[in-house]
């Protein structure tokens, strides 16, 4: 079911994968290399076809006239206007609502678990008309308020199935000890079980953080113009009307590629603990 380690494949097998490895990590990084050296290429370099060579000079001004020649600085507040209260508000809902459905047995409990995953297998697509219609109809349309309450309702599904998995395979000895005690519903919650799944918290709000700020669909279906527009569609800004300026796009899409960068190394730590909390007793 599981791949082998390596270690207990044939000599031969291990020179292949030793030689493969390199290969295949410098295929997968020849994209971000190729947006890493058009971001530090000259305007003139691109208007004298040189797209693959070695830039004429090393034109650091790229990253400065992003800011200069677009609100970019508008559209990366959006972004966080957008992706923080989504991580906060599908994480705390996720908590409640995966501890409801690990802890207590109710009648329909699978039903309700079951809707909670059912909408992450509906294809975000045929949701485009109706959730721009209620957004218009509710006066949240192009606005990052309206962006951020959509984006923690379509990831509580997912964030619940996440939670709900954690929170079950905690032992249920400990919540039954503190009934026993005396100790409340909520306290159990804020106090016994949040501290233990301190590490999934951690390692969901990354993923969560990672999804919306890359999201570039919604962006472009809910919000229009730099008050309102996340990062990922504000890059569009940075073309002209006749004129594609890819280096400006491309020194865009890396400065809007550091902050999940960032927040994956700052919690490292409790992200790689949280994916393998529960994975041996």
């Amino acid at each position: 079911m599981f791949p082998r380690p390596i270690q207990t494949m044939t000599p031969a097998a291990q020179r292949l994968y030793k030689v493969a490895l390199p290969v295949m990590l410098i295929l997968w990084l020849l994209p971000l290399l190729g947006v890493a050296m058009t971001s530090l290429r000259p305007s003139g370099d691109l208007a004298a076809g040189n797209y693959f060579g070695m830039p004429s000079r090393i034109a650091w001004e790229n990253y400065a006239d992003v800011f200069r020649n677009s609100p970019f600085a508008s559209y990366l507040l959006n972004s966080f206007k957008v992706t923080i209260p989504t991580v906060i508000g599908a994480v705390a809902l996720s908590c409640m609502t995966g501890f409801a459905l690990a802890v207590y047995k109710f009648r329909l409990s699978m039903l309700v678990f079951f809707m909670f995953v059912a909408g992450n297998f509906v294809p975000f697509q045929i949701l485009m008309v109706p959730v721009r219609d209620l957004t218009v109809t509710m006066g949240l349309y192009n606005t990052t308020t309206g962006l951020a309450l959509f984006h923690i309702a379509f990831q509580t599904g997912f964030c619940t199935l996440f939670m709900r998995n954690f929170i079950k395979a905690l032992p249920r000895e400990l919540i039954e000890a503190a009934r026993v005690e005396g100790v409340r519903e909520w306290q159990i919650f804020l106090f016994i079980v949040l501290p233990l799944v301190r590490p999934a918290i951690a390692a969901l709000a990354v993923l969560v953080f990672t999804f919306i700020w890359n999201d570039y669909f919604w962006a472009m279906v809910l919000t229009q113009g730099a008050g309102t527009q996340p990062i990922t569609a504000g890059l569009n800004s940075l073309n002209g009307q006749w004129i594609a300026a890819w280096h400006l796009v491309s020194a865009g899409s890396i400065l809007a590629a550091l902050p999940p960068v960032l927040m994956f190394f700052l919690m490292q730590r409790h992200f790689i603990a949280g994916l393998t909390f529960g994975a041996v007793k």
